[in-house]
């Protein structure tokens, strides 16, 4: 399990209750008691909804397969977040996860709240008739919980626009009549999805390290150079450096930050690692990004896995175990795999000094605070991982007004809405001593607890 959000909002609010800045209208005692209230609020959520789904087998076997929806907390909006079809998948896993969607939309001022959906299976072992039935029974088993004004689910880890677009024909089977375009989110174009959904949250990726270390640095040189904190030294050490990168995960998320890597002006990167479930492959000139997702594209998303693939994929690489990647000795690790990747077990193995969350909660809690401890620079899930829901959003308004947007204009929202919160938190995180992820939840929290307050969900 990665990051437990649960106590870093209590850590948040914490910090909070003696800034006497922050909702001056509560003191003393009284005060104490309402961030009680906050913390027991925002640190459990307001549904979990379990089920087994029946599903029958081409084989003819009946399976009974657990499924999750868990609802943290929609003060600000309806519930949102992906639906993910993993072996992994349990209740804690979930609901730290709509958690996380909750302080997520808060940070970046995007009126949802946080929600999520998981269903314990290998996608890999079902046939797609099976699947389709498999997505179909989700929406039948939680049809009275989601809805384009409840609960607004989108893809996540094992599924995407496909699963997305079955489960939004069986929504709309199940209420004839009503409004269904906006019940789920990450859909085709042709189904009413956004332009540019797909790539967002890769984008959304890079576009925060870009940010950090061009625009901000540049900007904010002179200041940062003035400034008695660990992490911009750090930052200051990479500037004009020429960058080297490794990404783990080479899906939805990681292709496009390489992709976005292999293009961008402004950051003088390589991309000289990738790796998927299966294997890491490294070449310390750099790797032929376009080759690489050219031949997962006819592949199954694989990566080559042997010598005979790699001259199949017109790529030079050394083949390595798929974990050696975390602890190659490069400048910029992303991690756009699973949660929990980065832990107490290699945490003192990790040589990259600036870490990219792609992934939901890929650090540990307590590798989080010992790489902080050491200067690493952590761009958190919370901020840099937004694009997807970010574009949903998009893409929920865009079924509501039955326009479109272009893709061009997608990308330029997107990069707006995630400027907007990077010029709130990169100055105070590099102008005092929280770290980066500390520093976007206590922003978060401020946003959540002074909704509650101000509707009167603390008496």
């Amino acid at each position: 399990m990665g990051t437990n959000t649960s106590s870093i909002v209590e850590q948040s609010l914490t910090a909070l209750l003696d800034d006497s800045t922050f909702l001056p209208e509560l003191s003393g005692e009284g005060r104490s008691k309402a961030f009680t209230s906050l913390t027991s609020i925002l640190s459990t959520p307001n549904h979990v909804h379990k089920s087994f789904l029946r599903v029958a087998l081409q084989d003819g076997r009946v399976i009974r397969i657990p499924a999750f929806r868990v609802q943290h907390n929609n003060i600000i909006g309806p519930y949102k977040g992906g639906i993910r079809f993993h072996n992994s998948v349990d209740e804690d896993e979930v609901s730290n996860l709509a958690s996380l969607m909750t302080l997520k939309n808060a940070l970046h001022e995007v009126p949802f709240g946080g929600g999520k959906g998981g269903v314990v299976i290998d996608p890999k072992d079902f046939e797609v008739k099976e699947l389709n039935l498999i997505c179909r029974k989700y929406v039948q088993y939680f049809s009275q919980v989601i809805g384009p004004e409840k609960d607004i689910p989108a893809p996540d880890v094992g599924t995407g626009e496909r699963e997305m677009d079955w489960m939004m024909g069986e929504y709309k089977s199940i209420h004839p009549g009503m409004k269904y375009r906006g019940s789920f989110t990450g859909k085709s174009i042709v189904n009413g999805g956004s332009l540019g959904r797909k790539q967002a949250t890769g984008k959304g990726v890079y576009f925060s390290l870009r940010y950090m270390l061009h625009d901000f640095v540049t900007a904010e040189f002179k200041w940062l150079t003035e400034r008695d904190n660990i992490f911009a030294k750090t930052v200051l050490d990479h500037k004009d450096k020429s960058l080297t990168m490794a990404i783990q995960g080479f899906g939805n998320v990681g292709s496009v930050v390489a992709a976005e890597a292999k293009k961008c002006q402004l950051l003088n990167n390589k991309v000289v690692a990738v790796s998927d479930s299966n294997v890491t492959l490294y070449n310390a000139e750099g790797l032929d990004i376009t080759e690489l997702i050219k031949y997962t594209k006819t592949n199954d998303g694989d990566l080559p896995t042997n010598e005979e693939s790699l001259k199949e994929a017109n790529v030079k690489a050394t083949i390595c175990d798929r974990d050696e990647l975390l602890t190659l000795d490069v400048d910029v690790l992303v991690l756009a795999a699973l949660g929990g990747q980065i832990n107490q077990g290699n945490m003192k193995n990790i040589k990259a000094k600036i870490l990219v969350e792609g992934a939901n909660a890929p650090i540990t809690g307590d590798a989080d605070s010992y790489l902080s401890e050491q200067g690493t620079v952590i761009i958190p899930d919370i901020l840099a991982n937004a694009g997807g829901v970010i574009v949903s959003y998009f893409e929920w308004l865009q079924g509501r007004e039955t326009q479109f947007y272009s893709e061009e204009q997608v990308y330029k929202k997107l990069y707006d809405k995630m400027q907007n919160t990077f010029k709130t938190v990169y100055p105070q995180y590099f102008g005092d001593a929280f770290p980066l992820r500390q520093n976007c939840y206590i922003h978060a929290v401020m946003k959540l607890s002074t909704v509650l307050f101000k509707q009167g969900k603390l008496y």
